[in-house]
């Protein structure tokens, strides 16, 4: 068995490779060659911690495995990431285990090549302004992976709780691009792209706020009860691509 600890991943992959890999795979969930197995999400009991498991296989590339982990809220004030997974690998012909993979950064990434992978085929060409509901830790990676997709010229961004709103205005000035803090319904009528990054269970950006022809990537809505309550966006009838109003 092959064991990769956490500190050997950035070493491993970068933005690049996550962008290939979550291209090509969900290429093959579309041709029917990969699916993803339900996700398993509980509360445990202690330390007001949320664990569970996401796990898939892609017949094509014998892919077999799952992640385990979950979001442990103490864990800023204990100098760690709240998020913490493990992934694991199995031989798909066997079951025997192939790899125990540390999987913080593999998380990060890979949620963000997801939205980076959206943007790319489905977002408008000529998006200028990039609108971030969230200011957390994925933020950033969210960010960076986002404007390797378009051309944007400002970055406007809200946050639950304002004092956070310093790591998207630095991220921002990594990529030599403006920040601004902007209201929901600011962000719904001049953004071009929107990715939305909490984890809230309660709607954020309601259909009333979004104005335009915008493409919106929405991550952490991996649980059913998230997926319904973002779905309120599309309640009402839209003038938006059918691309769009479908999703």
């Amino acid at each position: 068995m092959i064991i990769v600890p956490e500190k050997e991943i950035a070493g491993l992959i970068d933005r690049k490779a996550s962008f290939d890999a979550v291209e090509a795979v969900f290429a093959a969930m579309a041709s029917k060659d990969a699916y993803n197995f339900p996700v398993i999400r509980e509360a445990i009991g202690h330390a007001d911690a949320l664990y569970g498991f996401k796990s898939g296989f892609d017949r094509k590339s014998l892919a077999l495995g799952l992640k385990s982990g979950g979001y442990w809220p103490g864990n800023d004030a204990k100098g760690l990431t709240n998020h913490q997974s493990t992934v694991i690998l199995f031989d798909a012909d066997t079951g025997k285990v192939k790899a125990l993979v540390g999987g913080n950064l593999l998380t990060a990434l890979r949620t963000a090549a997801a939205s980076a992978v959206s943007i790319k085929h489905l977002a408008p060409k000529g998006a200028k302004v990039l609108g971030m509901i969230g200011a957390g830790h994925q933020s950033a990676f969210q960010m960076r992976a986002a404007a390797e997709q378009r051309d944007f010229e400002k970055v406007i961004g809200w946050n639950f709780h304002p004092e956070m709103l310093s790591r998207l205005a630095e991220t921002a000035a990594e990529l030599g691009l403006p920040f601004e803090e902007a209201s929901l319904a600011q962000i719904g009528s001049e953004a071009d792209v929107i990715i939305s990054i909490t984890s809230s269970h309660d709607p954020i950006l309601l259909d009333a706020h979004v104005t335009g022809g915008t493409h919106i990537a929405c991550m952490g809505t991996d649980i059913k009860a998230s997926r319904r309550l973002r779905r309120r966006w599309w309640a009402a009838p839209r003038s938006l691509p059918t691309k769009l109003r479908r999703r």
